[in-house]
C-alpha cells in the first residue's frame, strides 16, 4: 500500500469503516513538506491563515524557499514575515493531515480544512476530517505531534 493514502482509502479510515490500513515504518525518514502542485500546501499562503482568517491562494511572483519547498504568498508582505519566521507561519507536521498524523499515518490536505490552536496552523484532508480532528484536539495534537517524531522527523 502507498504511503500517501488516496482520498477513498482515507476517507475510509475515518468514516470508521472497518478497514485496517497499513503503512511500511517511516523511522529515521523525514517526511517534509506536503507539496502538491509543486507548491506547499497546494499554493496556499500559510500567513494568511493568520492574519486574514481564511485560506488564501498565493501568487508565483511572491514566492520563497524553505526546507525544500516552494512557499507561495499573495503579497510580498506576507512572504516576508514568513521569511523571517517561518516556523512561526508553517503548518504543523510540514503540511501533511494532522488527524492522519495522529494515526501515525501521512495523508494529503486541503487548504480549507484548516485550524489554529494555540499560534500553531494544523491542516487536514478535508472538511470532514477536520471535524474529526476537533473532536479531541488537545489529544489528536498529542499523538500527532508523538507520530511526527517517532516516524517522520
Amino acid at each position: 500500500m502507498s504511503d500517501h493514502l488516496n482520498r477513498r482509502a482515507f476517507g475510509a479510515l475515518v468514516a470508521g469503516a472497518g478497514i485496517t490500513l497499513t503503512s511500511r515504518s517511516f523511522a529515521g525518514t523525514p517526511a517534509g513538506v506536503f507539496v502538491d502542485f509543486g507548491v506547499a500546501i497546494r499554493g496556499a499562503d500559510p500567513v494568511a491563515f493568520f492574519r486574514q482568517g481564511a485560506a488564501v491562494e498565493g501568487s508565483q511572483s511572491h514566492a520563497h524557499q524553505w526546507k525544500g519547498a516552494k512557499w507561495l504568498f499573495a503579497s510580498a508582505a506576507n512572504r516576508d514575515r514568513f521569511a523571517a519566521a517561518p516556523e512561526r507561519y508553517a503548518p504543523a507536521y510540514g503540511g501533511w493531515c494532522a488527524f492522519a498524523m495522529a494515526r501515525g499515518i501521512l495523508a494529503k490536505t486541503d487548504p480549507t480544512a484548516w485550524l489554529i490552536e494555540d499560534d500553531q496552523l494544523y491542516l487536514n484532508f478535508d472538511s470532514r476530517t477536520k471535524t474529526r480532528f476537533e473532536r479531541d484536539v488537545p489529544g489528536n495534537i498529542a499523538k500527532a505531534n508523538a507520530n511526527w517524531e517517532q516516524k517522520f522527523s
